[in-house]
Parts: structure tokens; sequence; C-alpha cells
């Protein structure tokens, strides 16, 4: 059978799209279903190694990763055939079916989609084909005027596959039946035709204030609002497009503070959401020297580009107060690109990333290689100096996603290796601690070991996400989108 088609589209970026589609795969398996979720193409830095189609391994987008979780299916490329990894303000490496295509990254934007669609196309006939239901995505807004020639991932990608499609506003930003009747009314009439609904995401109050104004909306376009979502903090799922919510939500009197230095073209930041739900810890976002002061730990996370953002990191003064932390004897802890900037050295001899000195906080030198590494990793700690001793001998699972192959400088006295394969080092004072591999914070044995604490399981994140649509959308209206 070709699979019944769902699909969600915002009136712009933010709006609740990745957060109602994982909802709405978890929903959907809970009735026995074969859902699988699909992305034409998704921009982000946030990226998770799954199965490839040639019997590797690739990558995509987080929010389809873990939209796949919550759909009770295993990730696969197909359900993102392209992802845009913005490098700059300009420029994108493009991941085709979970490899990076140079081809497409070098061609022009507006030229990409004529080739870029019939790979997608062909990846959601394929899902369509193993499963009964797929819960889409879009992207942005489905009524940008300037890109609705070449918009295969929400326009074509809705035709295609005939899907019944929603409309997500978040009125907390307000202006939402604004946003919701500008969006319609831009929207062509053949798709005017597949949208069965608005939702309005994030409300706070008494959803019976918002009256006359869905009925009025109603009238005007034929659409019902069909579900009112209620402001849900801390609901557990990492959020796609960047840094949102700086403040601390963890339960309990603060006792360690884990500052996370938040440059630029940072990436894979959702593994650190886990931080957010352990009792007693604040995890702070930091930019500045002033943001880094009074920090327990200082977090050196991935970056899509290692040599700008550690450039702006110099220019923000953030390498003295880091070095200044490390020197007094605070934990500092980097992770893959974060790692490869604690080293001495970037050398860049394909023009990847670029060159530069690293923060010489480790005795390592990175250079980086044309091919790209991307692969899912189970390893153990070694023996660690203080002040991490806890982690010995903690098995560890995790991913690797990056150009840099990072070894010993040659010339300086030896660190210590605390993971197998040059997957993890130590200083010599042993505060400082490097790691290759993304994912540390998403593991129970990891956690419980530094912070005595476990948190709530995916698992239970995404049958609370189901609960919440179950119990917010009007009557019937989630099974009527099932019907043919």
């Amino acid at each position: 059978m070709t699979a019944r088609c769902v699909m969600v589209w915002g009136t712009s970026s933010g709006a609740g799209k990745s957060w109602l589609a994982t909802a709405l795969c978890r929903y959907y398996a809970r009735l026995g279903l074969r859902v699988a979720p699909f992305k034409a193409q998704n921009m982000s830095n946030n990226a998770r190694v799954v199965a490839g189609l040639d019997g590797g391994e690739g990558e995509i987008g987080s929010a389809q990763y873990f939209q796949a979780l919550a759909a009770r299916t295993v990730p696969d490329v197909r359900m993102n055939p392209l992802l845009l990894k913005p490098e700059r303000d300009t420029h994108s490496q493009v991941v085709a079916l979970g490899k990076v295509d140079p081809h497409l990254t070098a061609m022009p934007w507006r030229q990409r989609s004529v080739h870029a669609w019939p790979l997608a196309r062909d990846a959601l006939d394929s899902l369509r084909a193993d499963h009964d239901l797929l819960v889409i995505e879009g992207a942005g807004s489905p009524a940008e005027i300037n890109l609705q020639d070449s918009d295969f991932v929400n326009l074509s990608v809705a035709t295609h596959a005939q899907a019944r499609c929603l409309l997500v506003t978040d009125i907390d930003r307000g202006g939402a039946f604004a946003h919701l009747f500008g969006t319609w009314s831009l929207l062509p009439p053949e798709h005017r035709a597949l949208l069965h609904g608005f939702v309005l995401n994030k409300f706070r109050g008494d959803p019976a204030l918002l009256a006359p104004a869905p009925q009025q909306l109603e009238r005007l376009t034929g659409v019902p609002t069909v579900a009112t979502i209620p402001m849900v903090w801390r609901h557990g799922l990492p959020e796609e497009d960047g840094v949102f919510d700086d403040r601390s939500t963890a339960a309990g009197e603060v006792s360690l503070t884990v500052a996370v230095v938040a440059y630029p073209r940072i990436s894979n930041l959702d593994e650190f959401e886990p931080l957010k739900n352990v009792s007693g810890l604040r995890l702070r976002w930091v930019r500045t020297p002033a943001e880094l002061a009074g920090a327990d730990w200082v977090v050196l996370p991935g970056s899509k580009n290692t040599s700008s953002d550690l450039a702006w990191l110099r220019t923000q003064g953030l390498d003295r107060a880091i070095a200044a932390h490390a020197g007094n004897g605070g934990k500092v802890l980097g992770i893959c690109a974060g790692l490869q900037m604690l080293g001495e050295a970037l050398i860049d001899p394909h023009g990847i990333d670029g060159n530069g000195p690293g923060l010489g906080l480790l005795p390592l030198v990175t250079q980086f290689d044309a091919h790209k590494t991307v692969r899912n990793r189970s390893t153990r700690y070694g023996e660690l100096a203080p002040p991490w001793p806890a982690l010995a001998g903690v098995p560890l699972q995790g991913y690797e996603i990056h150009h840099g192959q990072t070894v010993q400088h040659p010339a300086m006295a030896a660190g210590r290796a605390v993971l197998p394969d040059g997957l993890g080092w130590q200083n010599a004072s042993g505060n400082v601690l490097g790691v290759v591999l993304h994912g540390m914070f998403e593991d129970a044995a990891v956690l419980q070991a530094l912070f005595g604490a476990g948190v709530k399981t995916l698992d239970s994140v995404f049958d609370g996400l189901a609960d919440t649509v179950e119990r917010h959308f009007a009557p019937g209206v989630l099974a009527a989108l099932l019907q043919c």
C-alpha cells in the first residue's frame, strides 16, 4: 500500500512544526500504524547519524531523527533526503541522502531545486511504499511568494503526496489570526484545497477568550481551527533551530552552573537538552566573558565552522576567560569541534575549514580531511585523573560527525588518552577534557556518573507530546486526517 500522508505547515519558522510533527508521529504509532517522518529539505547544524542506503551510515537533521524514534521506527536517510548545514551566512554544505554532495553544495541556491526535487520525491515514494502513514514536516512557511516557483519542500511535496495539511502558528508571538489568514490567502488555490485545519500553538490562558476569532476565520477561509495547544514548558524535546531557552529549567537549589559557549555556527546543541532536567544544575548559554563568570564548567560544543567560531571566540575575549578558568582549576570540556579548539593548531590542507592556532589547553593538533567521518560509536572511558574520575570505566554511546582528525602534538608532552582510538583526551592537570563523540549527555550512564541523576527518557517525552495533542485537538480531527 502507498502510505497516507499528514503534513504540518507553519506560518513561520519556530511556529511549532517540528514539535507537532513529533507528537503526531507518536500519536499515530500508538494506534498501531507503521509511521515514518519525512522532511524533504532541512536547514540545521543539528544532525544525527542514521542508516544509509548503501549499508553504511549518513546524516539527517536531528528533528527527523527524533520524529523517527517517536514513530517507533528505525531512522534512515530517506526521512530527510536533503540537509543544508550553514557554514556562513551565504553558504551551506549540502548533505544528500546522508552524504555530502559537492555538486549541489557548489550550485547556486535558486538552481538547486530542479536537481533536488527528484531526489526528495524518490525518497518520499520509497518511504510511502514501506509504511502506513507518513507525517511530513514543511519548512519555514508555504506562502513565501518569492520562492513558490521552487518550493518543493512545502508545495511540491504536499501535491505529490496529496497530503492532508495542518497549518500551525505561534500565538504567543501575537498576530496569530493574521498570520493564519495571510498564509492561507497567499497559497495557490490547489494548495488551499489541501489545508484541513489551523492549529494555535503556545497559548496561555482560557481558550474560550479566543471567540469569536476562530469562527470568523473559518467564515473567511472555510478552514476550521482544530486545536489550541497550550504553552508547554520543559516538554523535553530539543529546540531544532538554535539556542532558544536560556533559562535554567531544572528543579532544586542550584549547586552547579554549566556554561556552554554559544558561538555563531554552534552545532549539535540539542545534545545538551538533558542537562536542563538535572536537579540543581543551571545550564547557561554564554557569548561574553561576563556571562561566563561564576561558572563551574565551561563547555565548548560542536561547530560547523571551527576556525571562524574560534576567531569569533577570540574577538569576544572568551579565549582569555576560558584560559583563566582553566588556570584556576575550573573544569573545561570540549566536544568535537570544541576539542579541536582546545588543541594547539588547526591545519587545513584541503580548504575545508581554515587554518589557525588553537587555545593551547590540550597537546593536540587537528588536520581537516577531505573525507567526512560520519558514524555511531560505542566505547568505554578508561582511567581519568581528577576532577573527572567518576567517568572511569563508564560505557558511552555516541556519534561522530567531523572532518577534523585529531592527534597528539609530536613536540609536546603527551596528554592522557581517556577513550580508545583517540576519541578522548585530558591535559596534564586533568581539569581540561576533550571528546570527539557527540551524545555524552544523552547517555544515562554518563549522567548518573557525573550528576548522580537520571532524567526522563525520550520515550516518556514522546508519550507526553502525544498526550498533549490528544487532549487539545477537537474530537475526531486526528482520525479524519487518515481518511482517503
